[in-house]
């Protein structure tokens, strides 16, 4: 008997709840003991869903369940029957392949999630001629970096082949999937002057209406803002379960686009969700050195230089202080 009362138990902690809580319909809550209150009925976590499809064109999927960009990749690879690394980058309510859209650490609870997935391989032939080739680098959280600027005017900007969204997978055919964009930025920095090299892209798979789509950044950009400002959003960690919360206010959208700024200007890399967390550790830190310590201890292997995290306090916390 009391097997089949804990069977009884689990089937009704496993029924959908309904109207937010854990109480069978039409069954009535029992009437308080008397001197007592209520209990306060437990609060539902929200069931989120997000549709998605292939950049390129698909069907429309449904996908839930996942608390980091690797396991989202699993998801719309489960829905699609593809592999994981099959998939470059996501961007958010566009198949197009626009930065100003890209998929970072949060998601609006109604956005609509675009996959763009491996296309044609190419080799194209440098010759850095200038210290800087005109690049700017992002990655996306699951072992591929792509490019995500290109300067006018620049050394790439020259190369017609080159395309914002290629996945970069191969420097002097030294594969560099599975690293970070600030080592590929790095890696290309120290690459020597008036010496051929070879980059090895991948670029995205595209639909009719984007062949022969090249997007050029100069370097005045407009901001690039959250998709759901100002709405609930699934915030995305490496580490930990994911979270609702509300969008970013006005305040700390400008002050992340500062950082993100200055870590193209430092590192030749742009990162939204590195820029916000950066942001959240300025703020509570009292001084730049403490937000140094703070750097240090948990994004070291940056190896930030010294006056970047300076001019990072400055750009987060001088607004502040200029109030007080």
């Amino acid at each position: 008997m009391r097997r089949a009362g804990r069977r009884g138990r689990q089937a009704r902690e496993e029924r959908p709840m309904e109207n937010g809580v854990g109480q069978e319909p039409g069954v009535p809550e029992p009437p308080p003991a008397e001197g007592t209150s209520a209990p306060r009925p437990p609060r539902a976590r929200p069931r989120l869903v997000f549709r998605t499809q292939l950049a390129h064109g698909s069907p429309t999927g449904r996908i839930e369940g996942f608390t980091n960009v690797k396991e989202l990749y699993g998801k719309i690879a489960e829905v699609f029957g593809i592999s994981p690394t099959e998939i470059l980058f996501c961007t958010l309510n566009t198949h197009k392949v626009d930065m100003q859209k890209l998929l970072g650490g949060q998601i609006g609870l109604e956005d609509f999630i675009f996959a763009h997935v491996r296309g044609e391989t190419k080799e194209v032939e440098v010759t850095k001629t200038e210290d800087a080739l005109g690049l700017t680098i992002t990655d996306n959280g699951a072992g591929y970096a792509f490019i995500k600027r290109i300067k006018e005017g620049s050394i790439i900007n020259r190369i017609q082949a080159v395309c914002v969204g290629d996945s970069i997978e191969a420097i002097n055919d030294h594969t560099i999937v599975g690293c970070r964009h600030y080592e590929v930025a790095r890696m290309l920095r120290e690459l020597p002057r008036a010496q051929p090299f070879t980059l090895r892209l991948v670029q995205p798979k595209k639909a009719f209406d984007m062949i022969g789509q090249r997007t050029r950044s100069s370097s005045k950009c407009p901001p690039e803002g959250r998709v759901s400002s100002g709405k609930e959003t699934l915030r995305l960690r490496a580490q930990g379960p994911a979270t609702l919360q509300e969008g970013p206010s006005a305040v700390e959208e400008e002050a992340a686009r500062r950082v993100d700024d200055l870590l193209e200007s430092y590192m030749g890399i742009r990162d939204c969700e590195l820029a916000a967390t950066m942001v959240e550790m300025a703020k509570c830190s009292p001084s730049a050195a403490a937000l140094a310590c703070a750097v240090d201890s948990v994004l070291g292997e940056f190896a930030f230089p010294q006056e970047f995290v300076a001019e990072v306090w400055a750009a987060v916390c001088s607004p502040r202080g200029g109030q007080e």
